[in-house]
């Protein structure tokens, strides 16, 4: 438990998206998702942990956002 801050686990992977394109007329759920990843604002970018979930999110959305990159 001492690995874990803030519900993080230190030196695990993480992912980079940013968002390319805006989430107006398209459907909520894809907005909501957005959110979801921290995302609002077309240019802004997240650094994430690498879990199934999150590249489930980031696969959902594919056309909106983008993996800048990928660290191990």
């Amino acid at each position: 438990m001492a690995a874990e801050q803030g519900g993080k686990k230190a030196g695990g992977k993480t992912v980079t998206v940013e968002q390319i394109r805006s989430a107006i007329r398209r459907p909520k759920t894809q907005g909501q998702t957005l959110i979801g990843l921290g995302l609002n604002k077309i240019g802004r970018r997240r650094t994430l942990e690498d879990t199934p979930a999150v590249r489930g999110m980031i696969d959902k959305i594919s056309h909106l956002v983008r993996v800048v990159d990928d660290k191990a």
